[in-house]
């Protein structure tokens, strides 16, 4: 029993391996996840003290626990029978591809990723990035049911969506997100799910994913997750607010005409910017070019060091304006309660109409209206922009602008133009790129459109510029 016993070096190596890794397992990896466990608990019950609405059990369960619930729920089931007998393959093959579904849909939420560190980098972002201007939010939040589900309905203009309104909404809740099958590149992916993104794709919807998505969608919501979505479905690739596409709002309807307890408030938010980061491939996409948005990691590259450049000689100057309105909520009671003979369309008008009723107007935008409608020079553009700005304020929109008045405005977003090569200043004359013209008819049409276009004369004539700063 004690004699010595000769092994080569590489089985003792292996011996000690395998015995480190069984002591791991069973003595130092349960302590530490209970270490980590409690020191999360701790977390999250800070955060639930400061924050409106608190991070839902759902929303830090197990994402495994999730995926199991989502595939074992019993619409899915039948789902999942009618995917066999269709395709003529196995049930289990067909259980398999549910639970791949899931897996690709459903997020694994880090509230401390979350709150310490993409809402800091989205506020350092977007305030590097624009000038932030945000309107009405008290006023849309005030008197809401507490115990309601909230969902943020917005018009989707940049990618910087996300990351602005992630940071406006942060002392109030967590985001849900969906999103696009294109970030779900590593390490991309791995980060959206960390926030509570899911993802939605735009291609091979067989009923099976559909149904996936929509117990996903509507468990969630059951379960009082905030959520934001863009019924627009993809970015706007002409300026423009576009019609609703329903899929996301059907599944929330259904569910909840079906009998839920927990209201759903709806509330719609308008965002516009006066540089939209992805302009020009999305100009190039509405006219049908090829892999518009494909990017290569040298283009990443050059972008940020060009970026980085012009930070580290102070020659950076911010993109102009951002600006957010939240308009007035939507109770889904109510709407259902009122009868419609066609509930998603009709609600998801219902909800862009809103989101047009605060679309908040920039100076970038109506100077380049007045571009398109054939004026070159400033005095022409300062009278037109003076109009445009009075009668759209008069009809409820918030107009934003740091100069003192109309001429002074112009000229701040002509020579943002001209920084792009867009226009060229000859003293008070100006002269458009011709190939660059698309960008202005663009930024034209994110204006409201319900109240008159560049043709229209409302308001005085008096320059009223100063009275609608904001």
């Amino acid at each position: 029993m004690f004699r010595t016993v000769e092994v080569p070096l590489w089985a003792l190596l292996l011996l000690v391996g395998f015995a480190a890794v069984t002591f791991a397992s069973h003595f130092l990896f349960p302590s530490v996840r209970w270490f980590f466990r409690r020191w999360a608990e701790r977390l999250v019950a800070r955060l639930n003290a400061r924050l409106v609405q608190p991070i839902e059990p759902f929303k830090l369960a197990h994402r495994m626990d999730t995926v199991n619930r989502v595939i074992h729920d019993p619409d899915v089931a039948r789902a999942i029978l009618d995917h066999a007998r269709e395709k003529g393959v196995p049930e289990q093959v067909a259980f398999e591809t549910a639970r791949r579904y899931a897996r690709e849909i459903v997020p694994g939420f880090s509230a401390l990723l979350y709150f310490g560190v993409a809402t800091r980098l989205a506020q350092w972002l977007s305030r590097s990035l624009y000038r932030i201007r945000v309107s009405g939010e008290a006023e849309a939040m005030e008197g809401i049911d507490p115990q309601a589900t909230i969902v943020f309905v917005l018009n989707h203009r940049s990618n910087m969506d996300y990351v602005l309104v992630t940071w406006l909404v942060a002392r109030r809740a967590a985001l849900a997100y969906a999103v696009g099958e294109w970030a779900r590149r590593w390490p991309l992916g791995s980060l959206i799910r960390a926030m509570g993104g899911y993802f939605v794709r735009r291609r091979d919807l067989n009923p099976l994913y559909r149904k996936v998505l929509a117990r996903y969608v509507q468990i969630a919501t059951e379960n009082g997750v905030t959520q934001a979505i863009f019924p627009e479905g993809r970015l706007s690739r002409d300026g423009s607010l576009h019609a609703p596409k329903l899929g996301l709002l059907s599944y929330i309807i259904a569910d909840h005409a079906a009998g839920a307890t927990r209201d759903v408030v709806l509330v719609p938010v308008a965002v516009n910017y006066e540089r939209v980061l992805e302009d020009r491939g999305l100009i190039a996409a509405q006219a049908g070019a090829v892999n518009p948005f494909r990017l290569r990691w040298w283009m990443v590259a050059r972008y940020l060091g060009r970026h980085l450049q012009l930070r580290v000689t102070g020659r950076f100057t911010r993109f102009g304006y951002a600006a957010v309105v939240f308009g007035r909520p939507m109770s889904l009671h109510r709407f259902l309660w009122s009868g419609h003979d066609d509930p998603a369309a009709d609600l998801g008008a219902a909800l862009m109409r809103r989101i047009e009723e605060v679309l908040p107007v920039l100076p970038m935008a109506l100077v380049c209206e007045a571009l398109v409608g054939g004026a070159r020079d400033v005095a022409t553009i300062a009278e037109r922009l003076s109009k445009r700005a009075t009668a759209l304020q008069d009809a409820g929109h918030i107009v934003h602008a740091e100069a003192r008045d109309a001429r002074q405005a112009t000229l701040i977003a002509l020579r943002m133009l001209e920084v792009r090569n867009v226009v060229a200043l000859h003293g008070d004359r100006i002269s458009v790129t011709s190939d660059l013209e698309p960008i202005l008819g663009f930024y034209a049409r994110t204006l409201p459109r319900s109240h008159g276009g560049a043709a229209s004369n409302e308001g005085s004539t008096k320059d009223t510029w100063g009275s609608i700063r904001s």
